[in-house]
């Protein structure tokens, strides 16, 4: 299965183009800046029309407005997972959104936990803590910014591939402990250029 994987356009979806075939694409949340309903709208929009048999899309903490929305009349290719899974071809792709309300309560942990076992694929728009998570802070040293509670979680876990974004500096691939681990962070740490979407074949 060939999978495309991008994340944090930040409303900057309709400047993509070039985008290589696969078999499914994978945005990991961020797809607006300000987080208002007219962003997320135009990107549903733009990423429905894409030419993939499948399309998958998870919130990040920029899209303030998905929180607790019922999304529907997506078409039957397109798959919005909020602490929820599909099943592509045999491959069980689980998707854990990143919103502010659930980060500073117990509940975004909560979520972690119940990640089913039996996932292949995790989308989640934090990386977990040390995994291509650096970022410099307020007096420019590098520090982590992954969740320490998703690090956790891994090991209990069988999944083979960990889509995520959220830290625009680390795009990239890495794998390690036979999972490969996917930053698809679009935009860079400025807002200056876009990156190139990362293709996993898995």
């Amino acid at each position: 299965m060939k999978i495309i994987h991008l994340s944090d356009t930040h409303g900057y979806h309709r400047s993509i183009t070039g985008l290589p075939q696969a078999d499914v694409i994978v945005h990991s949340g961020d797809f607006t800046m300000a987080g208002d309903e007219k962003e997320a709208l135009d990107f549903i929009e733009w990423f429905c029309d894409l030419d993939y048999p499948q399309k998958i899309f998870i919130s990040g903490n920029h899209d303030e407005c998905m929180y607790g929305s019922q999304v529907e009349g997506l078409d039957e290719n397109v798959h919005y997972l909020c602490n929820s899974g599909i099943e592509i071809a045999g491959v069980k792709f689980y998707g854990v959104p990143m919103f502010m309300g659930d980060c500073i309560t117990n509940r975004q942990s909560r979520f972690y936990s119940q990640i089913p076992s039996d996932t292949d694929v995790l989308i989640t728009h934090s990386p977990a803590f040390g995994i291509l998570d650096l970022d410099d802070s307020a007096d420019e040293k590098y520090i982590n910014y992954g969740s320490e509670e998703l690090l956790a979680r891994l090991p209990s876990l069988n999944i083979g591939l960990h889509l995520f974004g959220h830290i625009h500096r680390q795009h990239g691939i890495l794998e390690k402990d036979g999972i490969i681990f996917s930053n698809g962070a679009i935009m860079n740490e400025d807002y200056s250029r876009i990156n190139l979407p990362n293709v996993i074949e898995f």
